[in-house]
């Protein structure tokens, strides 16, 4: 790749440069000797275990000065673990992959961990780890590569693992320079030295004491003698040790000029100290309707004062302002300034202003989690989350804020962070509540999608069964609780394989969503796409298309666009399936530049429908193309989900038919073969896709000529698919098709006309005498006929056959012309999405 331009790479995300930034010349070239080597901790000298001695800044300063050395500089805050995943997963658009908000925090992150190491299209790159706390939390994505890493931590444990760079104090002739640069006003090189020694050369004390004499034009005598006053009386406090006294000291001078000059930016302050340490949005401070203090209440209201505080705060260097044309304005307090801001708080005075900073989340979070729009602002929110302590909260609209917080992160695909604040949640209101309390049911209806999204289908049905019980049992059947629940239960049927039951349990949710919402409701009319897929996989193929055309209809402007995609590309599936190849790529051909133009190509509704449309161009004759929709379609799934994904098996079976009449034999034959061995392995050994797969697989056999394993396979998948959907279903009969052929090849004729004969009796019933399924059992049967001698059947068979095949797909058909040569048509399976 081309190296950084205009000085700076290509990709970039780095705190602002500290102007004042001073000396560290010795350090910085101990750290880019060290970095070399791949991976570099940055923590505190062995003598100095506390906050304070400028690491964050050492890595900010390391990051601009070597710059041109690459072409990737990435920060990553990694306070809290489940933040780091997220933080990297934004990094996926820069590197041209897919963007977060399409595939999932989880699928986006471990991409960019691919690219990185690959070195592809970035071989220089730098990850800027900040304040990771436990190796633990962090080694498991810590590329490897030829970029490098960068940790800045407290913890000494990381010198065990990789290269270490000690951090001290500012060396004296530092400290000096520093107040020489940061002071407006002239200082003497002999006062600086005075400051710094009795600030102990801590770097954040020197920016506090800079600050306050910058501010206020106090000299050095006066700063050091309040400082001396300030220091015994914390001492006769008893600060606890862990904070250094100097620093202590500092904080209490700016603190105490701050509460004497403009007491409600002290008050803001406070407020900040009990978010996270993580950039604030400087947005989220606006009125809201919750429980806040009557004076951040009154500064709230009054942009000017509220502007003036902060700006105050930004000037006493209590709070880091970061504001760039292209990023939301945020505002930033060190943490061990919190700290000792929240100890100097009695007990409830912590829980009012805890309770303050709920209500400010509450009033910045948007509405609608679920929509990627929104997740920018979520994301910027999770950081406070437990430093906020917002699981202790009791407060129904901090619950409710909490439960959109658990949606985005299921809807973002941040499955990490979804399960470690889902477990936080839990417990906490379960203990405070009770396992009844509605908020707590509406988590574990999060944690049934989690499990369901994790393909633990028997687990979801079980914990969403039981939680549906007591929601309607506590609101009632018809509560839109109950509803949404309702509507999901029919997925974990189905990804059991219990497709009437499916059926009948969607007819139910659709029923009663028509009766609270109306037909034109957009939940109604996923409930009602719900039982569009039922419908699919119980053979009624006409019912379901007749259920999407009138959704389709009946929503007009209700519908949401990703809704609307979704029931346009289920009745191009439907019509599909119906017969009518030529309107089903018309519809197919529609929906996915509609898809397209609405999502990134590698959305998974968009992947759904290039996959459905891929299929359709098969039946209907178009086979290069449709084998290049199906080679790609494949590849993005196995890039963004890896092998054994549901939508990675289905687009694999898509694949594998492709390939097979395109003439690949042998690499046909390979992905089907794998593709019947994972099967099992995601949905349990009886599902009715596992059989349709091993029928796939037989059907390759026969065409590599080995009939006999052909017939074995298929034996063994009409028996299973007998049992689960019964005879007279679709798939069975499909199979049933594939075996005739099977037994006709191996010279039992006999039983081949017979099952064949039963097959089209049923296949004539279930989709009708048109369908193509029935035309390729009757085509089939025709030649087994008259290859046992039952000419005067054949005959008639075939001329009725042959007309039919005029009237519907056409004599240019392929499947036409294999029927006029006298050939065995083959039957492929496609698994229709749960």
């Amino acid at each position: 790749m081309r190296g950084a331009t205009g000085g700076f790479p290509e990709v970039w995300k780095v705190p602002p440069r500290n102007t004042n930034f001073t000396g560290r010349d010795e350090l910085m070239g101990s750290l880019r000797s060290s970095i070399t080597k791949k991976t570099t901790a940055v923590v505190p000298h062995a003598l100095q275990g506390f906050g304070g001695v400028g690491k964050t800044q050492i890595a900010i300063e390391y990051a601009y000065r070597f710059r041109g050395e690459y072409d990737v500089v990435w920060w990553i805050p990694s306070d809290q673990p489940g933040l780091v995943r997220s933080t990297l997963a934004q990094l996926a658009p820069k590197l041209g992959l897919p963007d977060p908000t399409t595939t999932g925090i989880e699928e986006a992150a471990n991409s960019v961990l691919d690219t990185l190491r690959s070195g592809k299209p970035y071989d220089r790159w730098l990850l800027i780890f900040d304040n990771a706390d436990e190796p633990e939390d962090i080694n498991d994505i810590l590329p490897q590569g030829a970029g490098n890493v960068l940790i800045t931590s407290r913890n000494h444990r990381w010198a065990s693992l990789y290269e270490t760079v000690a951090v001290d104090v500012f060396p004296r002739p530092e400290s000096v320079e520093f107040f020489i640069k940061r002071m407006r006003r002239s200082i003497t090189e002999k006062d600086a030295d005075r400051l710094a020694g009795a600030l102990g050369d801590l770097p954040l004390a020197l920016e506090q004491a800079a600050a306050l004499q910058t501010e206020t034009g106090m000299s050095a005598d006066d700063y050091l003698r309040m400082l001396t006053e300030r220091t015994a009386i914390l001492l006769g406090e008893g600060k606890p040790s862990e904070y250094p006294l100097p620093m202590t000291a500092a904080w209490s001078l700016s603190v105490n000029e701050l509460k004497d000059n403009l007491p409600e930016a002290m008050e803001l302050l406070r407020c900040c100290a009990f978010f996270g340490p993580e950039p604030i949005p400087r947005s989220i401070f606006a009125s809201v309707e919750g429980p806040v203090r009557p004076v951040i209440a009154d500064l709230l209201a009054d942009p000017i004062r509220l502007g003036t505080a902060i700006r105050r705060l930004g000037k006493y260097a209590l709070v880091r302002i970061e504001s760039e044309p292209s990023r939301p304005t945020t505002l930033q307090v060190h943490r061990l300034i919190q700290a000792l801001l929240r100890e100097e708080l009695e007990a409830g005075t912590q829980e009012e202003i805890r309770s303050e900073v709920h209500s400010l989340l509450v009033g910045a979070a948007p509405e609608s989690p679920d929509n990627p729009t929104d997740w920018v602002t979520y994301d910027a929110l999770l950081a406070h989350l437990e430093p906020a302590r917002l699981a202790d909260s009791v407060r129904d609209d901090v619950r409710g804020f909490a439960l959109n917080v658990l949606t985005y992160l299921n809807a973002s695909g941040n499955h990490q962070g979804l399960r470690d604040h889902l477990d936080t949640f839990l417990q906490k209101w379960t203990d405070e509540f009770g396992p009844d309390d509605l908020h707590v049911l509406r988590a574990r209806r999060v944690q049934g999608d989690l499990l369901r999204s994790m393909g633990q289908y028997t687990d979801a049905h079980r914990l969403n069964t039981a939680t549906l019980a007591k929601i309607q049992a506590n609101v009632g059947v018809e509560h839109p609780d109950s509803l949404v629940l309702l509507n999901g239960i029919g997925a974990d049927l189905r990804a059991q394989g219990l497709f009437a039951e499916a059926r009948d349990h969607d007819t139910e949710s659709v029923r009663l969503h028509r009766k609270v919402f109306g037909a034109d409701h957009v939940s109604t009319l996923r409930a009602v796409n719900n039982l569009a897929l039922d419908y699919g996989l119980t053979s009624d193929y006409l019912g379901s298309r007749t259920l999407l055309e009138e959704a389709l209809r009946s929503g007009g402007n209700a519908v949401n666009r990703i809704t609307q995609l979704n029931l346009w590309a289920g009745l191009g599936r439907s019509v599909r399936l119906c017969g009518f190849y030529s309107e089903a790529c018309d519809l197919g051909e529609d929906a996915l530049a509609f898809g397209r133009e609405l999502l990134d190509a590698d959305h998974p509704r968009v992947l759904l429908t290039q996959k459905d449309l891929s299929i359709a161009l098969h039946r209907y004759g178009e086979h290069e193309r449709a084998l290049d929709l199906a080679q790609d379609v494949h590849a993005r799934y196995v890039r963004l989900y890896g092998l054994d994904h549901p939508g990675t098996l289905a687009a694999a079976t898509c694949l594998s038919n492709a390939l097979r009449v395109n003439g690949l034999i042998q690499e046909s034959f390979d992905l089907a073969n794998d593709t019947m061995q994972r099967y099992p392995k995601l949905y349990g050994p009886e599902h009715p896709y596992n059989y349709g797969c091993a029928s796939n697989v037989a059907l390759m056999y026969r065409v590599r000529g080995e009939p006999l394993e052909a017939r074995r396979l298929n034996e063994r998948a009409m028996e299973g698919l007998d049992q689960r959907v019964g005879r007279d279903h679709h798939f069975t009969l499909t199979v049933a098709v594939n075996l005739a052929s099977d037994l006709a090849m191996l010279g039992e004729l006999k039983e081949a006309c017979k099952l064949g004969t039963d097959a089209l009796e049923r296949l004539r019933r279930l989709l009708g005498e048109d369908h193509p399924t029935t035309l390729a059992a009757s085509a089939n049967l025709v030649v087994d006929l008259a290859q046992s001698g039952q000419t005067e059947k054949a005959e008639i068979l075939s001329a009725d056959t042959m007309d039919r095949y005029r009237d519907t797909l056409g004599l240019d058909h392929r499947d036409a012309v294999v029927a006029m040569e006298g050939r065995h048509l083959d039957c492929d399976f496609d698994p229709p999405p749960i």
